[in-house]
């Protein structure tokens, strides 16, 4: 049953997985309450988009080799939301010789090809004159109609993840409502006779569940919707019960139990039920006990995923970045990709350890030339404390042991 695998190759068995997701069923969402959904139905262009020339300056609508000539006479002004009527005999709203003023956001009248900016010309009574050593180019500072999209056109495809720059493009084409994915369901279950609900007053020897509501957390941000089920003690039949509880869930998460300990049944308990285990551990730290796999279909139940997290909860909470998203997102309909990771520049020497790829609680501080980052200290996979401080973790690849200060290394991001 055992089948540890490097970080590389585990995150590979993940996205293999993943990529046989399509989504799960469709639902109709208020447009601001798709936030953080993905699409199911393409969104499409209701109109042209823009849908008329609009100008993107304050200026002069002209004909660019009138303005190259002399001076021009001011006819008129056009402000945004307002369309130019003067039509002459020759069906153009720009009599020769003319300029009408124009704003920002504004419909640019028939017969003008471009807009001279405001600053770049020379006002002088009624008329107006192109700066010295100024040229105007046919179509500057001009969108034509329709460059954007096409009445018709795909604005937004499927699988798209819907966040303000979307919400922004189908509110203009009349969006009230999208089609998005099902959240997928996730049940989640951690174990161990030291956890207390929080609720209760711990024991000197006990702690408060905290991973169950760190992973509902992660869940929920990851596009799912978690159900935290009872903490499970170490008794095998009690791990059986709550995991069949589980079992009309999309995806199942356990923390704790998976390491070598007499009492971490949850591996046990999951062959019994027919697993299938596509790894059961992977060389990193923290988060090496990390199990991946699958219960089969049965008693009218699906297939159904699983990871064994580890239960110290920065190990937890590594893994889950690492692992679990991929799927989860995947499974709500997202396009399959990998953990969220950049590059930045080490502020101080690091040691790393061979064999192991290891992810350091870390703070990254952008900046415009180059992002920094520094590890923080903590007391291993346990402090809480420190993961909070944290706001990314400092990747180590395992080929090395010495990392220095000024190098440039990969973090993930959270």
């Amino acid at each position: 049953m055992g089948r540890i695998l490097d970080f590389d190759a585990a995150l590979e068995q993940v996205q293999l997985h993943a990529a046989t997701f399509a989504g799960l069923q469709t639902e109709t969402s208020p447009l601001l309450s798709s936030l953080g959904r993905v699409l199911a139905e393409s969104v499409v262009a209701d109109r042209d988009q823009p849908p008329f020339d609009r100008s993107t300056r304050d200026g002069f609508a002209v004909r660019s080799a009138e303005a190259a000539t002399g001076p021009l006479r001011v006819v008129g002004q056009i402000r945004a939301g307002e369309r130019w009527t003067g039509l002459n005999e020759a069906g153009s709203t720009l009599e020769p010789g003319c300029a009408i003023e124009i704003m920002t956001g504004a419909p640019v009248p028939p017969g003008a090809d471009a807009v001279a900016m405001i600053e770049h010309v020379e006002v002088a009574g009624n008329s107006i004159r192109l700066s010295a050593e100024r040229v105007l180019r046919s179509g500057e500072n001009i969108v034509p109609q329709g460059s954007e999209a096409r009445a018709g056109d795909a604005v937004l495809a499927v699988g798209t993840e819907i966040e303000a720059a979307e919400i922004a493009l189908a509110a203009s084409c009349g969006c009230v409502s999208l089609t998005v994915f099902r959240r997928p369901r996730v049940a989640i279950i951690a174990t161990g006779d030291e956890l207390v609900d929080l609720d209760a007053t711990p024991d000197e020897q006990q702690i408060r569940n905290s991973n169950s509501y760190g992973l509902a957390a992660l869940v929920a941000r990851a596009g799912g919707e978690a159900d935290r089920l009872p903490i499970a003690p170490d008794r095998r039949d009690d791990l059986e019960r709550l995991i069949a509880e589980a079992r009309n869930s999309d995806l199942l998460l356990l923390s704790g139990g998976v390491s070598m300990g007499k009492y971490d049944l949850v591996e046990e308990v999951l062959a019994s039920m027919g697993a299938e285990f596509f790894f059961t551990g992977v060389r990193m730290q923290p988060g090496k006990p990390v199990v991946f796999g699958r219960l089969p279909a049965s008693g009218g139940r699906r297939e159904q995923y699983f990871f064994g997290l580890p239960g110290n909860p920065v190990s937890t909470q590594v893994t889950f970045h690492c692992f679990v998203e991929p799927l989860l997102r995947a499974m709500a309909g997202a396009s399959i990709s990998p953990p969220r990771f950049a590059q930045a520049t080490l502020a101080e020497d690091v040691i790393g350890k061979a064999g192991l790829t290891r992810f350091l609680p870390a703070r990254l501080t952008p900046g415009w030339a180059r992002s920094m980052v520094r590890l923080i200290g903590w007391q291993g996979s346990g402090d809480l404390a420190a993961n909070a401080r944290a706001n990314c973790y400092a990747v180590l690849p395992p080929e090395k042991i010495k990392f220095m200060a000024g190098e440039v290394i990969s973090v993930l991001l959270r």
